[in-house]
């Protein structure tokens, strides 16, 4: 099996990367996590003229996909540049919708989401938490319950996150869009797509935490010397690397497991979102020491992908949860 990228694929990622550099999106996170939605929201819209929703829409439905390779592509440069909002549940949402079975409530919300005009979230208590990312920035909120799927009336207050740039709240009340089996299946595979997804902003965030104290050490000093020359740091670099390193395949061989529908998609994803996540989170404590007391402060950048690094690393399946759908039989 083939996990390297082929050239149309690096060209789309250099596309955006280019894309989201110029937009400045660390302004537009700490926007969003004030409660400005204004340039988040001109960014999503930026990122839809790209193609990146219609990868997660068919094209009876004005779409591209669904197209799980270049998803993981797009959301590997969506972490590298900290891109706020409910992007992962969006795509989500778009799976869940496509396979409900339901024509009329498909064809109402999914061109619209290949558009970038409507930006939905995604509540599955089961598989991600009783509460929704940005319910209050988003066109509609999906809930998955049992077998029953609906759009939620409202939402709760905005509760505490690590990431400030995650809001999180809970749905409440609802109108009824499906129910049945179908929905279970339609969830199974929405919850799969959003492990994905969330693996590969991992994975990028870990890449920019990596390269960012990379970039620092060699420029800090230390007894007149770079603190990169010194042998311990050098090691826990080399470990992150290898960390990072490690999840890269995974990924791949997640995204081309889930393109192909086979039943070993549900442990690829797992054992993506898991190497994934736990490598994002020890990039970041990496960074967070050898950045020294600058690390700690908010008014840095680096802060905005530090504190991502773990509600991502939990999201839509924990390390100890993806472990167990690994070694399931």
């Amino acid at each position: 099996m083939r996990f390297l990228l082929d050239d149309e694929q690096r060209e789309f990622a250099r596309s955006l990367d280019a894309m989201l550099t110029a937009a400045d999106t660390p302004a537009a996170a700490r926007a969003w996590a004030a409660g400005d939605t204004a340039p988040g929201r001109a960014l999503w819209s930026r990122l839809a003229e790209a193609g990146l929703f219609a990868l997660a829409v068919p094209e009876r439905h004005d779409g591209l996909g669904p197209s799980p390779v270049e998803l993981a592509v797009a959301f590997t440069e969506l972490g590298r540049h900290a891109a706020p909002g409910p992007l992962v549940e969006t795509v989500a949402a778009a799976a869940l919708l496509d396979r409900l079975g339901e024509e009329e409530t498909a064809a109402a919300w999914l061109p619209r989401i290949a558009s970038g005009t409507s930006v939905l979230s995604l509540c599955v208590p089961a598989a991600g938490g009783p509460y929704a990312l940005d319910a209050a920035a988003a066109d509609a909120v999906l809930v998955v319950e049992g077998d029953t799927v609906r759009l939620a009336d409202t939402t709760g207050p905005v509760q505490p996150s690590a990431d400030p740039a995650r809001r999180l709240a809970r749905p409440l009340g609802g109108t009824v869009l499906a129910r049945g089996p179908a929905v279970v299946a339609a969830a199974a595979h929405a919850t799969e797509v959003a492990a994905l997804a969330t693996a590969a902003q991992s994975l990028g965030l870990g890449r920019a935490l990596l390269g960012r104290t990379v970039a620092y050490v060699g420029q800090r000093t230390q007894f007149g010397v770079a603190v990169g020359s010194f042998q311990a740091v050098k090691h826990r670099l080399a470990d992150t690397l290898i960390a990072l390193e490690f999840a890269q395949p995974l990924l791949h061989a997640a995204a081309l497991a889930l393109a192909a529908g086979t039943g070993s998609g549900s442990a690829d994803v797992a054992a993506a979102k898991a190497a994934a996540g736990e490598a994002a989170y020890a990039a970041a404590r990496t960074a967070l020491q050898l950045h020294g007391a600058v690390g700690y402060t908010e008014e840095l950048d680096l802060a905005l992908w530090i504190r991502k690094a773990r509600p991502l690393r939990d999201a839509w399946g924990t390390p100890a949860v993806c472990r167990a759908r690994v070694l399931a039989p």
